[in-house]
């Protein structure tokens, strides 16, 4: 507990950020890289897995069960039970963040295949096209929309679930938070967490924006229907 004579421990201080600058950059940067690195491996895992479990359906369970059963596994569990195999680091942290995302990334690239109007893929068919033609170019397109917003949850769980990572020695802008409260200092606290907030923004609003330039269909099919109505 602060004494009276203590000096003030605001729960933000601009002058904070600019004596610790260098750390807070170093601490930004591990949790961008972490984050990206985890979404794009799980989502180069996921593609397959989904695609395998939707054209051989007998598949389907066992993938999306193991899946359920290392997301159901808690964080803290999950880092303790990569440590001895896997060390005390990034690449357990980056392991773990990987295993959390492929349940939410499997489950939505299968929902948006398994969602694709039938008639369009009779169409393809009918001009001749294999099932691994029809499924890269035909039916993953029209996931598309689905597969978005399974990438916008696992992002956006990603970015919270790296300040765990502290545990093991690589959690990100978690060291400031884990810093700050061995310190009971509210301004380190407060700033790691205003910058975890504001990351996961940027990152929904980036993955939102990109869909929409991968996916200009879908806003040609939102204005005709808004003109016909």
């Amino acid at each position: 507990m602060l004494r009276a004579d203590s000096p003030p421990n605001p729960w933000f201080s601009w002058q904070y950020v600019e004596r610790n600058r260098d750390d807070i950059a170093t601490y930004l940067g591990q949790h961008v890289s972490l984050t990206l690195e985890a979404v794009v491996i799980a989502l180069v895992v996921a593609l397959p897995l989904a695609a395998l479990a939707h054209t051989r359906p007998r598949f389907a369970a066992p993938v999306l069960g193991t899946a359920g059963v290392l997301y159901t596994i808690p964080s803290l569990a999950l880092f303790a039970l990569l440590a001895p195999y896997t060390g005390i680091g990034r690449v357990t942290v980056l392991i773990g963040l990987v295993v959390y995302a492929l349940l939410v990334l499997i489950r939505n690239i299968l929902v948006g295949l398994q969602g694709v109007d039938p008639a369009v893929t009779d169409a393809a068919r009918g001009m001749g096209y294999g099932r691994a033609r029809m499924l890269v170019q035909v039916e993953l397109p029209q996931a598309l929309p689905s597969i978005v917003a399974g990438l916008r949850v696992a992002t956006v769980t990603t970015v919270a679930l790296v300040t765990v990572g502290v545990v093991v020695g690589y959690g990100g802008l978690g060291q400031l938070m884990f810093r700050g409260f061995r310190s009971n200092y509210h301004a380190e606290i407060m700033t790691a967490t205003i910058l975890c907030l504001v990351l996961a923004l940027v990152a929904d609003v980036a993955i939102v924006l990109l869909a929409k330039a991968v996916m200009p269909w879908s806003r040609s099919a939102r204005m005709l229907a808004e003109t016909s109505a």
